[in-house]
């Protein structure tokens, strides 16, 4: 089955959208209550509040996937964040567990940046440029078949927390990284460490080149052209009117921003990083955030004594995250009580067995 068919199979049915937001959230209720601890929904920091709110736990991918591993209860995880994440669960669950995605079309921009047939074929031209001298990276935020192929290579997965943990270790292997998908987190994280600019080179998946002015042994980090579709809507303008507008305001922003703009901020760290920050903060300070919209928001009515903007006003939330709403989370937990195997994340075992690897390899460093 194709990916056209698929969704065509696993699309919502039409009365899930006219139900009032009262009915849909007794239907979770009440499928919640009915299965117990065999359902467990994990949700992600930017998910709207409407699925949020029935959320078992919370936080970034990552954290989520783990969370899913630990939880032998469960026999039905209703994963609320994107395609990717679910992968990751799936392949860190045992077999009587099923992972469901509430909406098969919740998928993620940057993770498609970078599929297996580009990375296959960027491997075999920076091998033949570049010798047996790369290690591949990749953030967690890409699809299981990268994170196999970074496995089966001797490579790692990375978190936006412990990047700079891992592309130490990268160093430690080989003489230079290829790092996926996303150039900005590979960039800033390679800068802290002390690797300079000219010293990384921009693989381009669409023309299937190096882009590089220089001498090419210098090269010692290769970012794949790939970036969060959000945070790369933070820009050097958004800091610059902060600046003039509120002077005691503090800046923070994920590192998924450009290298400019987090050269600009005060601060610059994961998801996680960004809440324990705020939560950690005087009350009366003053803070723009770069980064998701509804978790902006949500730190905003979480911390009402302290001055919070979003430092992008005009910034909409994760589009793709936005997909799993109430009712499709309806929809996925009705089909779960009636036995109905839709919109199940099922990783191969192959897949599954390389990935487990980077992922592996990542955890035991963590």
């Amino acid at each position: 089955m194709n990916l056209l068919e698929t969704l065509q199979t696993n699309a919502m049915p039409e009365e899930y959208r006219k139900m009032s937001t009262e009915n849909l959230e007794e239907k979770v209720r009440k499928v919640k209550e009915k299965l117990g601890k065999k359902l467990f929904i994990p949700c992600h920091h930017y998910q709207k509040d409407e699925v949020f709110q029935f959320a078992d736990t919370t936080g970034d991918s990552l954290k989520l996937a783990q969370l899913c591993q630990e939880n032998r209860e469960a026999e039905y995880i209703a994963f609320c964040g994107v395609h990717f994440m679910a992968e990751t669960a799936d392949i860190l669950t045992t077999e009587h567990q099923k992972v469901f995605l509430p909406d098969m079309r919740a998928g993620c921009s940057m993770a498609d940046m970078a599929d297996i047939h580009q990375t296959e074929r960027a491997w075999e031209k920076l091998q033949a440029q570049f010798g047996d001298t790369i290690l591949p990276l990749t953030y967690v935020n890409s699809t299981a078949a990268i994170k196999a192929f970074v496995g089966e290579h001797g490579g790692a997965t990375v978190t936006s927390s412990n990047a700079e943990n891992m592309v130490q270790w990268a160093f430690q292997q080989k003489e230079r990284i290829l790092f996926l998908p996303d150039q900005h987190l590979g960039r800033n994280t390679a800068y802290n460490l002390g690797v300079s600019l000219e010293e990384m080179a921009v693989w381009d998946p669409i023309q299937n080149e190096l882009v590089f002015d220089g001498p090419i042994e210098k090269v010692k980090v290769i970012l794949w052209k790939g970036h969060c579709s959000v945070h790369e809507n933070f820009t050097v303008a958004n800091v610059k009117q902060v600046r003039e507008e509120y002077p005691d305001m503090k800046v923070i922003v994920h590192p998924e921003c450009s290298r400019e703009v987090v050269a600009l901020a005060d601060l610059a760290g994961s998801t996680n990083y960004i809440i324990q920050a705020i939560e950690s903060s005087e009350p009366g300070s003053a803070w723009a955030i770069g980064t998701e919209m509804n978790l902006v928001k949500r730190i905003i009515q979480q911390h009402p004594d302290r001055h919070i903007i979003s430092l992008n006003p005009h910034m909409c939330p994760c589009l793709t995250m936005n997909r799993i709403d109430l009712p499709h989370l309806a929809w996925c937990l009705d089909s779960i009580e009636q036995g109905e195997d839709r919109n199940i994340i099922q990783v191969d075992e192959k897949t599954s067995s390389f990935a487990m690897l980077a992922l592996e390899r990542m955890l035991a460093l963590s």
